[in-house]
C-alpha cells in the first residue's frame, strides 16, 4: 500500500487565538478555518520552550529542550549533529524510510545550510541572494526596522515579492517537480509574523476600520510598574512595545495580523496546488507555530515567557481527504509540539527510532497530562489540569492561573489562602522535574538559582540586557 504524504506547516511567533475558526473574529484566516473545518483542531498545544531553536530543535527530533539541553538559540549544534548520525531527525527516519524531504523557508538551524537529514533546503538566506540580483524591482526590508522590534511598518515589496510569497512558491514548485514514485514529507516553514511587523499595503489595508482586541491586564499587571519586573525582561531588551500608548499597540496588532492573514493567503496557494495535483486524497497536512507573541499582554513583548501569548500555539491536522476519517473535531486535550515529531511518524506508519517523551496525537491523549516548561534555565512552568505555575528565576517571581476560569491569566491565585496546597503540590514537582533534567539551574539548597530584576525603565534607559535571545545571527535574513 501507497505511503501517504505529509506537509508541515509552520509559522513563526504566532500565538494561539489568532485563528478565525477559533474564535478571533478580528482576523482573517479563512485557509486555517478550512483546515479546522476539514481535520482537527487541538486547542491546548504548549511549547516547552517558546524560543525558536528549542521549538524547532524539538520539532525535529522529538527531544522536549530541557531532555537535550537546548534551551536557548545558541545550544543545538551539538545536539542536532548527533541525532543526524544515529539517523533519528525527523527527516532522517523519513528520508531512510523512502520518502522524499524536502524544507523549503526558516529553519533557523546552525550551520545556517546544515540540512539535518532533509534531501533538499531552501532558506531565506536564498530569497535574499534571488533579491540581491534585482534590487531595481524588489528591496525587501529597505524601512530598517530590525528583528525584534514591533512598531507596525509597510513592506518595501509588493506581495509577489514578498518572504511570504516565495516561500509559497518554493513549496509549490516542490509540490509539482517532485519525485512522483517516492512519498514526500514537505516542511514548509514561513518566517512571518515574526518581527518586523511588515505586512504587504494590501493585507495592511485589509484591516481598515477592523477594531483591534485590547491587550489584556490583570490584577498582578495593572500597570507596567506594577507587573513583577523579571517577567518584563525581554520586553525591555528587545522592544518598545511597553511604552506605547493604546492606539500605537493595536496599530502593532493591526500589522501582526496582517501578516498572518498574509501568510493565510498563501496557503490558499499552496492548497490550490495540491488540489490541480489531486494531493488532498492522500496528504496529511499539519499546521502549527515554534512559540506565540505576547503582543501587549501584561504589558509584555515577544517570547521566552509560559504565559498564554508566548508558549500557547495553535496546531491543526488536516487528514487526507480521500478516505472516511474525523474532521470539524476540537480535542481539548493537552498537546505539545514535542508531539509532531511521533504523530507524523506514525502518519508514515513508522515507530520512533529512540525515546521520545512526545505522544502520538492521531490516539487519544489524557487530560490529566502534565506540562513542564524551562526556557533559558530562567524562566519556567508546571501546569497540572489546566491550573499553571509560571516561576521567573529573574526576580524570583512566582504565579499561579486557573486556565479553567481564567483563560488569559488576569487574576494571580498564588497568594490566596485556598490554593496553597496546590501551588505547593506544584512547587515541588517543578523543582522535582528540574533536579531531574536542568539541576544546573538549582543551588545547593535545591531552590532556584535566582537573579536580579531590572527596575523599570531598566537599568539602561529603555534597555535591560541580563538576557541575550536575539535572533539576528541566523534569523531570517542576515
Amino acid at each position: 500500500m501507497a505511503k501517504d504524504n505529509i506537509l508541515l506547516i509552520t509559522t513563526d511567533q504566532q500565538r494561539f487565538d489568532t485563528l478565525n475558526a477559533w474564535g478571533n473574529q478580528s482576523i482573517f484566516t479563512p485557509h486555517l478555518n478550512y483546515m479546522a473545518a476539514m481535520g482537527i483542531s487541538y486547542k491546548n498545544c504548549y511549547a516547552s520552550c517558546p524560543i525558536c531553536v528549542p521549538s524547532r530543535t524539538t520539532i525535529m527530533t522529538g527531544r522536549q529542550g530541557y531532555e537535550s539541553g537546548v534551551i536557548s538559540n545558541e545550544t543545538h549544534e551539538t545536539f542536532m549533529r548527533a541525532c543526524t548520525e544515529e539517523r533519528s531527525t525527523l527527516p532522517a527516519v523519513l528520508t531512510d524510510a523512502g520518502y522524499q524531504t524536502c524544507a523549503k523557508g526558516k529553519m533557523h538551524f546552525e550551520p545556517a545550510r546544515a540540512h539535518y537529514g532533509f534531501e533538499h533546503m531552501k532558506l531565506p538566506l536564498d530569497y535574499m541572494r534571488e533579491y540581491d540580483k534585482k534590487q531595481v524591482l524588489a528591496h525587501p526590508k529597505a524601512h530598517g526596522v530590525g528583528e525584534c522590534e514591533v512598531e507596525p511598518v509597510i513592506s518595501t515589496v509588493e506581495v509577489k515579492d514578498s518572504i511570504t510569497s516565495w516561500i509559497a512558491e518554493e513549496a509549490i514548485d516542490f509540490l509539482e517537480t517532485r519525485d512522483t514514485t517516492r512519498p514526500f514529507f514537505l516542511w514548509t516553514s514561513f518566517t512571518k509574523p515574526h518581527p518586523p511587523f511588515d505586512p504587504c499595503r494590501d493585507f495592511w489595508e485589509l484591516y481598515d476600520n477592523i477594531p483591534m482586541p485590547d491587550a489584556v491586564t490583570g490584577d498582578w499587571s495593572r500597570t507596567v510598574e506594577e507587573t513583577p519586573q523579571g517577567f518584563l525582561a525581554g520586553a525591555y531588551e528587545n522592544t518598545n512595545l511597553y511604552l506605547l500608548g493604546k492606539a500605537q499597540r493595536a496599530a502593532s496588532k493591526r500589522a501582526y495580523y496582517a501578516c498572518i492573514t498574509q501568510v493565510d493567503y498563501a496557503l490558499g496557494r499552496i492548497f490550490g496546488c495540491l488540489r490541480e495535483n489531486d494531493l488532498f486524497k492522500n496528504t496529511w497536512v499539519i499546521f502549527t507555530a515554534d512559540h506565540g507573541e505576547m503582543l501587549g499582554d501584561h504589558h509584555m513583548s515577544q517570547k521566552n515567557l509560559f504565559f498564554e501569548g508566548s508558549a500557547h500555539v495553535p496546531l491543526l491536522i488536516m487528514p487526507p481527504q480521500g478516505r472516511s476519517l474525523p474532521y470539524n473535531i476540537s480535542v481539548e486535550a493537552p498537546a505539545d509540539l514535542v508531539d509532531i515529531y511521533p504523530t507524523i511518524l506514525a502518519m508514515a506508519g513508522l515507530s520512533s527510532p529512540v525515546s521520545v517523551s512526545g505522544k502520538n496525537l492521531l490516539e487519544p491523549v489524557p487530560m490529566d497530562r502534565m506540562f513542564f516548561g524551562n526556557c533559558l534555565n530562567k524562566n519556567f512552568c508546571v501546569m497540572e489540569e489546566k491550573v499553571k505555575l509560571v516561576y521567573s528565576a529573574v526576580g524570583d517571581h512566582v504565579l499561579l492561573f486557573d486556565l479553567n476560569t481564567d483563560p488569559m491569566e488576569q487574576h494571580n491565585l498564588a497568594e490566596d489562602p485556598a490554593w496553597q496546597e496546590r501551588k505547593a503540590k506544584l512547587w515541588k514537582l517543578l523543582l522535582e522535574h528540574t533536579a531531574q533534567y536542568t539541576p544546573e539551574a538549582l543551588g545547593e539548597n535545591g531552590q532556584f538559582i535566582t537573579y536580579e530584576a531590572p527596575h523599570f525603565p531598566g537599568d539602561v534607559p529603555g534597555r535591560w540586557f541580563g538576557f541575550h535571545y536575539h535572533d539576528y545571527s541566523v534569523d531570517t535574513f542576515h
